[in-house]
């Protein structure tokens, strides 16, 4: 038994279980793993239902960009990540052009985080159970059925279970979408990679010399370090084609030596994978009480290392807004907004990882193409531009007219003695006032109030969703009351 599956006895095959469950998350992966810790900050009862009754046996390192660094500090969880991961330079993603970070990155976490996937889902699993989540192994979803007051959730095995609102994380494949008939639109796989981390059995020098060598006409493989002896090899898979099995040490051997002219001597996988460059975006991200995030509701290649950063933001903007509405608070359009909000975020993602695969590409107008946006990338603003993109810090959603910092998140700016994320752990919303005049009133069990004039913030005051985004800019009470109503639902009595 995995270690945080729940200790209840399952409901016998073919019954209803009537139990008091608000949101029932199919998959326990990062995005399912953060949604169901946002909906316990607002006292959600959270059930998650995995299919694996263990968690992936291989360690893929997987980069967390500054975006996600930031939630994970906003949420109390950065002191507890960065024990596992190692710190790398923000820069270099876009395309693999190795242009460094560009300077003054507006943010307190301006670097990439390596880490291993497993960990970070457990790290994140965790904390969802020591909030109060429940989370069942070995429990794939089979259908659905929802009507006016909820859903029910059929398992594979029969079992059936009923909760206010269901949803699915369960990936690119996932039952959730194709039981609520939801289009993904897109690109099939046309070209296939080998991934893997693998020991060599060559000096480091010999290998970047070959690869940098290589690489000049050729950018559709790499080798990186990943550890001592270790390397993180990607390769094309042309040629490997039992899709159904994972790689083998030969077929990486072989991809190498018709690549580079040598296998590098790699020998003792600690995994390998495959992967497709199939690029999908869900037509709707909600259908009634049923909604998608994560890979279920876009999918795209990992170049730029953007796809668990995307998922996990899509449960940090979701959480809060379906807490609301379990909680009876919500306004009426407020969880129509996580749909208007991230959908176009992922449609951004999925033309930025399009253009790096074609700046990859080996074909000679590719290649002039890369040549000259490796020019364009010494000019700072447009390296700034390209690493605000993949790292999520230039996201500005659309809430009207209004100064540039409206609808962007905030950096974690200091105030008073402490910093700002820190004032963010329970998930509420902020209002943070340098005039001391403004108060958040009859929104206060949903919005904490700080009145500090020396924060650091060229502006009055804001008002901060739970996200963190800035919801508000302004110094007058009406106008805020206004802004709070519009995103924190009546006043309480």
């Amino acid at each position: 038994m995995h270690p945080l599956q729940s200790t209840a006895e399952p409901s016998s095959a073919g019954t209803v279980e009537r139990g008091p469950t608000d949101v029932v998350i199919a998959g326990c992966g990062p995005t399912g793993a953060m949604l169901a810790a946002e909906l316990r900050l607002h006292d959600v009862r959270v059930l998650v239902l995995e299919k694996e009754a263990e968690p992936p046996p291989f360690a893929r390192i997987v980069g967390l960009h500054i975006r996600s660094i930031e939630l994970m500090a906003m949420r109390g969880l950065l002191e507890r990540v960065l024990e596992h991961g190692r710190r790398r330079p923000a820069g270099g993603f876009f395309a693999a052009i190795g242009a460094p970070a560009p300077r003054g990155l507006d943010s307190a976490h301006a670097y990439l985080l390596g880490i291993p996937q497993p960990v970070i889902v457990r790290l994140l699993e965790e904390h969802a159970v020591e909030l109060g989540a429940h989370v069942r192994r070995g429990r794939a979803v089979a259908g659905l059925v929802q009507d006016e007051d909820g859903v029910t959730v059929e398992l594979a095995d029969g079992e059936q279970l009923r909760s206010r609102y269901l949803v699915g994380c369960d990936g690119g494949r996932s039952t959730v979408r194709k039981a609520l008939g939801v289009g993904f639109p897109g690109e099939p796989t046309r070209t296939e990679t080998l991934m893997g981390e693998l020991a060599v059995g060559v000096p480091p020098e010999e290998i970047a010399a070959t690869v940098a060598a290589v690489g000049e006409t050729d950018r559709r493989w790499w080798l990186r370090p990943a550890g001592p002896g270790l390397y993180h090899v990607v390769v094309p898979a042309a040629g490997v084609s039992d899709r159904a099995q994972p790689p083998t040490l030969e077929d990486f051997r072989r991809q190498l030596r018709a690549l580079a002219g040598t296998d590098f001597g790699v020998h003792s996988p600690r995994w390998t994978s495959r992967f497709g460059d199939a690029t999908r975006l869900a037509d709707r991200y909600r259908v009634g009480r049923v909604l998608l995030a994560g890979d279920a509701a876009h999918v795209h290649p990992p170049i730029g290392g953007q796809g668990l950063n995307l998922g996990v933001q899509d449960a940090v903007n979701l959480g809060w807004k379906l807490a609301a509405r379990v909680r009876g608070w919500a306004p009426g359009t407020l969880l129509d907004t996580y749909q208007a909000e991230r959908r176009p975020v992922a449609e951004e993602v999925l033309d930025d990882t399009r253009a790096q695969l074609e700046l990859l590409s080996p074909g000679p107008g590719p290649r002039a193409v890369r040549r000259l946006l490796t020019e364009l990338m010494d000019v700072e603003e447009v390296n700034r531009r390209l690493i605000e993109k993949i790292t999520g810090i230039g996201i500005r959603y659309d809430f009207g007219t209004g100064p540039d910092l409206l609808g962007r998140r905030l950096r974690d700016i200091r105030v008073g003695h402490g910093h700002l994320y820190g004032l963010l752990h329970r998930g509420r919303g902020l209002l943070l006032d340098r005039t001391g005049r403004l108060t958040a009133g009859g929104w206060s069990d949903r919005v904490d109030d700080l009145a500090n004039p020396t924060a650091d913030l060229a502006a009055p005051c804001v008002l901060l969703r739970p996200d963190g985004h800035v919801a508000w800019i302004g110094d007058d009470q009406q106008d805020l009351d206004d802004h709070l109503s519009r995103w924190f639902g009546e006043p309480a009595h």
